[in-house]
């Protein structure tokens, strides 16, 4: 499910009765709590720089037979020039383990597929996070790099062409 930038604000706030006045959907305090925070600063400051680049971003994992946001799922930001994308998701604590990561990666290696300006798909995983790497791997990940984020730490980057899928 796609948020829009007053949604984005008011998560980058911590403001959840703010966010769900704006959602399409009802959001939960894991999604507006401080381990989110940041991510959502960004998307609010990239939304408002780029407003078509909503339909990209980071968006909530929604599962359509509960009616409940159990996560987030999206990309950074649209194609960019070599037509890369990079995915994120993060599946919220308390339902981990029941295959919403899985259908949310399923789900962002689709659309990229069927976008005809994306050629690569890169995905970057910490070292320490052994369950998002063994999920990417089962898809044909490669690793091709590394990084170094202030605030993240190692990253280990990997990728898959798209053509591939």
């Amino acid at each position: 499910m796609h948020l829009t930038g007053p949604a984005f604000d008011a998560l980058a706030r911590g403001d959840l009765p703010g966010a769900n006045a704006t959602s399409p959907v009802r959001l939960t305090p894991y999604l507006a709590g401080p381990d989110r925070r940041r991510l959502w600063e960004r998307r609010s400051r990239q939304v408002a720089a780029d407003p078509g680049s909503a339909a990209w971003v980071t968006g909530i994992i929604w599962d359509q037979q509960q009616l409940l946001a159990v996560g987030t799922a999206g990309y950074h930001g649209p194609p960019d020039t070599s037509g890369t994308v990079e995915i994120g998701y993060a599946v919220d604590p308390a339902h981990r383990r029941r295959g919403y990561a899985r259908a949310a990666l399923e789900s962002l290696l689709t659309r990229a597929a069927l976008e005809p300006q994306v050629r690569t798909i890169r995905v970057t995983i910490s070292p320490d996070n052994t369950a998002s790497y063994r999920l990417a791997s089962q898809y044909g990940f490669v690793k091709v790099d590394e990084e170094w984020d202030d605030e993240d730490g190692l990253g280990i980057i990997y990728e898959i062409p798209a053509a591939q899928l």
